[in-house]
């Protein structure tokens, strides 16, 4: 489990790809690489990754992780090439901090970024969330976008808006963030839960 909470900015380093429609990414890093211990999950851009491989070059941690064909078929995975940034964050330990909300790093699909509004210490994006995945997005809810745990502001139909503050805006991704750009949606499990619920009543 995560929290949404981004620690480090990582970089791709190679992407391989490799039999059975597997690819094996490098991804540079500022964790220790004694941290990074094979077996142990990262959060890469909401998309939880298994550690199989570390090692350092130029004075530079990477670490290596495989992307089978379900996560390159519905995330942003299989669109990373050498030089992406990707927002990192290890799993959540006990008596650690929860500062976002509980994140299972399972992505459910892509929402699209339909505008971005720059304004005074912050920018307001409006999202496009697939229509299957729209129902469990509310008003004063969470999602987790590209792995950055996120409050929703307003819904209308199938759109939501967010508002990123400055600091958000500097240590993830989302500073690059430009409309017509896809971006992993994680939909709160609590909402997913409740609606199915209502369903079974």
């Amino acid at each position: 489990m995560f929290t949404g909470i981004v620690t480090d900015l990582g970089e791709i380093r190679t992407v391989d790809a490799r039999a059975n429609n597997l690819s094996r990414l490098t991804i540079f890093t500022r964790y220790p690489r004694e941290e990074l211990i094979e077996g142990a999950s990262v959060a890469c851009n909401g998309v939880c990754l298994t550690v199989v491989d570390t090692g350092e070059e130029d004075g530079r941690t990477w670490f290596a992780a495989d992307a089978a064909a379900e996560t390159l078929a519905i995330t942003t995975v299989g669109r990373w090439r050498h030089g992406t940034r990707i927002n990192l964050e290890r799993p959540l330990k006990i008596g650690d901090e929860l500062g976002g909300h509980l994140v299972a790093g399972h992505v459910d699909g892509l929402a699209k970024v339909v505008a971005r509004d720059d304004m005074t210490d912050m920018a307001r994006f409006t999202l496009r969330a697939p229509r299957a995945l729209s129902r469990f997005v509310a008003p004063k809810g969470s999602v987790a976008l590209d792995g950055v745990s996120l409050t929703v502001n307003a819904v209308t139909g199938d759109d939501f808006t967010v508002l990123i503050i400055p600091h958000t805006l500097t240590v993830t991704t989302f500073g690059t963030l430009k409309a017509g750009d896809d971006i992993n949606l994680e939909v709160d499990t609590m909402a997913r839960y409740a609606a199915r619920l209502m369903e079974t009543r």
